[in-house]
C-alpha cells in the first residue's frame, strides 16, 4: 500500500479549487410557483388516482417480496395485481417522507438541500450516444462519462453531479457501473445518484459510498439520491422496486419518476395523464416508506407529448407544461419535494429548435417550483444523445435561470428612490452613483451570448453559438484540476472495485 502523501497538496490544490470555482450549492427560489389549477381540479385529480390505485391496481412484476410488502402494510393481492384501498398509500407517505432532506456531497460545501422553496440543478441522464460538433454522434464511452463529470464539477450552475450522465457501452453492462460511480467519486465533489439497474448493482452503489463516507455516517445521513422509474402503465418491476428497496433500507433518497409518452403510456389529455402519474409515483413512494419509514424519497415526473403521425417524442409543447405545473401542485399538497422538467428537444443538434423546445421546457420548471431538475444540461434527441456543445449552452440557460428565481429585490437598493433622486428629469442614469455601484451584479450575463456590434463579432471570425460552446468545453477540460480526494479512500475504493469486479464474469444484460 502506497504511503498517503502529506496534506500540504491537499491544501494547496482545495485552495485552487475554490479560487476557481464559485457557485451557490443550491437555489433558494423567492418566486411564487405559477399554479394552473384551483384546489377542486387537484382533488378531482387525487381522487381520480384513489380510484385508479382502488379499482384497477397496479401490476408488480418478478418481485413476490414487493407484493408481500403491500400485502402486509394492508393492499388487496390478486396474483401479481395489487389494489390499494382509497388513501393508503398517500397516508403512508404524507405521515413519514420528510418534506425537505439534505443530500451530502463529499464536499460538504457542495451539499443540496432538495424539497421547498428551493432548486437543484442536475446534469442530463442516460444517454447512450454523445455528439459534438467536429466527431459527430456516436456511441458513448466511459472516457466520455469522465469527460461529463469533469464540466458538470466545472459548472457553477449545475448544483449536482448527476447520475448516468451517458452510457459507456464500451464497459461490460454489470459492470460499468462501478466505473461509473467511481467517476463521480474521482471527478467531481457534488452530490451525485446511483445505480439502478439491478438491485446488486444498488447495493455495490450504497458499498462504495460506505467506504467514502462511512457506514455509521449514512444511516443518519442521506448522501445518495437514485432514480426509479415506473413501468407505465400501472406497473412496477424487480429491478427498479428492489433498487429503491435497497436504498430505502440504507436510508439514502429515491426519485420516483412514473415515465409518461402520453397517447402511448397514458391518456392523452393532462388531466388524465397526471392522475396515473401520480398513481404509480404513490406506489413507489409508499414502498419506500414501507421498507423503512422517513427515508427520502421524491415525487418526480417525466411526461412528454407524442407525434401521433409518427409515434416520435415531442418538446416543448404546452401540454407537458401544464403536466408539469399540475404534478408540482399535487406534489406541494403531499408535502414531499417534487423532480421535473430539464432542457429537453427531439433536436439532434443543439440548433434552433433546440433552443427553442428546451427554453419551452426549462422556463415551465422553474416557474413551477421544481425542487430537483435532472436533464438540465445535455439533452438531445429526445434523451438518446448526450451532447457536449449542448450542455454548455443549457448550462448557460440554467444561470439565467438562477437570477430570475431570486425574484424582485425590494431593498432600499432594489427601490433605487436615491438614483432617482440624484439624476432628475431629463438626465440618463450611467453615471449616478447607484449604477456605478451595481453596474457589475445588476443583470445576469450569459458567458456564452454574443452581444457585440456586427462588425467586431465578424472581425472575431463570425462564430455562432455552437462554435463558441465547443470551444468552451474544450478549454473547460484543458484547464480542469480534480478536486482533492483523500488518498487512503481513494486506494480502498479501487481495491475494492477490482475485487468485486474479479468476482464474477462480464455479461452484457
Amino acid at each position: 500500500m502506497r504511503r498517503r502523501r502529506s496534506g500540504g497538496r491537499a491544501a494547496r490544490q482545495a485552495e485552487r479549487v475554490a479560487n476557481h470555482i464559485e457557485q451557490q450549492p443550491f437555489l433558494t427560489r423567492r418566486l411564487k410557483p405559477v399554479e394552473v389549477l384551483g384546489n377542486e381540479g387537484l382533488e378531482i385529480i387525487e381522487h381520480n388516482a384513489d380510484i385508479m390505485l382502488e379499482e384497477i391496481g397496479v401490476e408488480i412484476v418478478d418481485y413476490p417480496e414487493a407484493i408481500e410488502l403491500f400485502r402486509g402494510a394492508g393492499a388487496d393481492i390478486d396474483g401479481t395485481r395489487v389494489r390499494f384501498p382509497a388513501g393508503m398509500c398517500r397516508e403512508l407517505v404524507a405521515n413519514s417522507a420528510p418534506r425537505t432532506f439534505t443530500q451530502n456531497a463529499r464536499n460538504p460545501d457542495r451539499s443540496v438541500v432538495i424539497g421547498d422553496p428551493h432548486t437543484v440543478f442536475a446534469p442530463a441522464y442516460g444517454s447512450p450516444f454523445v455528439s459534438d460538433v467536429e466527431g459527430g454522434r456516436r456511441y458513448a464511452t466511459i472516457e466520455d462519462f469522465r469527460n461529463f463529470a469533469r464540466l458538470a464539477y466545472m459548472t457553477p450552475s449545475l448544483h449536482h453531479g448527476g447520475g448516468t450522465l451517458c452510457e459507456p457501452v464500451d464497459l461490460p453492462v454489470n459492470k460499468r457501473h462501478f466505473d461509473m460511480v467511481y467517476s463521480h467519486i474521482k471527478y467531481n465533489d457534488k452530490p451525485f445518484m446511483g445505480s439502478v439497474t439491478h438491485p446488486d448493482r444498488a447495493m455495490d452503489t450504497v458499498d462504495m459510498c460506505r467506504i467514502l463516507f462511512g457506514a455509521d455516517y449514512m444511516e443518519e445521513n442521506t448522501v445518495l439520491l437514485s432514480l426509479a422509474n415506473a413501468n407505465s402503465p400501472l406497473s412496477w418491476d424487480f429491478n427498479m422496486l428492489g433498487s429503491a428497496k435497497v436504498y430505502a433500507e440504507a436510508n439514502q433518497a429515491v426519485l420516483i419518476t412514473p415515465f409518461i409518452l402520453a397517447g402511448a403510456m397514458a391518456p392523452v389529455t393532462v388531466a388524465g395523464a397526471a392522475a396515473q402519474t401520480l398513481a404509480e409515483a404513490l406506489v413507489g413512494m409508499a414502498f419506500t416508506q414501507i421498507v423503512r419509514p422517513g427515508a427520502p424519497v421524491i415525487f418526480g415526473s417525466f411526461a412528454s407529448s407524442m407525434s401521433m403521425q409518427s409515434g416520435a417524442p415531442t418538446f416543448g409543447t404546452p401540454e407537458p407544461a401544464l403536466m408539469l405545473y399540475t404534478i408540482a401542485a399535487l406534489a406541494r399538497r403531499l408535502g414531499v419535494p417534487f423532480r421535473s422538467g430539464g432542457n429537453l428537444t427531439a433536436s439532434k443538434t443543439p440548433d434552433a429548435q433546440a433552443a427553442y423546445e428546451s427554453m419551452a421546457t426549462f422556463v415551465p420548471t422553474v416557474m413551477a417550483g421544481v425542487n430537483f431538475v435532472l436533464h438540465t444540461a445535455g439533452w438531445l434527441e429526445g434523451g438518446l444523445t448526450m451532447g457536449y456543445e449542448k450542455f454548455i449552452l443549457d448550462a448557460d440557460q440554467a444561470g439565467a435561470g438562477q437570477a430570475l428565481v431570486a425574484g424582485v429585490d425590494m431593498s432600499e437598493t432594489g427601490q433605487a428612490m436615491d438614483a432617482v433622486r440624484e439624476t432628475g428629469p431629463g438626465n440618463h442614469f450611467l453615471g449616478s452613483a447607484h449604477t456605478l455601484a451595481n453596474f457589475e451584479t445588476a443583470f445576469w450575463k450569459s458567458g456564452q451570448a454574443d452581444n457585440n456590434s456586427f462588425e467586431q463579432w465578424e472581425e472575431e471570425g463570425s462564430q455562432d453559438s455552437i462554435t463558441r460552446a465547443s470551444q468552451t468545453w474544450k478549454r473547460m477540460l484543458k484547464e480542469y484540476e480534480p478536486p482533492p480526494l483523500d488518498e487512503a479512500k481513494d486506494e480502498e475504493l479501487c481495491e475494492w472495485i477490482s475485487l468485486r469486479k474479479a468476482s464474477f464474469p462480464d455479461s452484457n444484460v
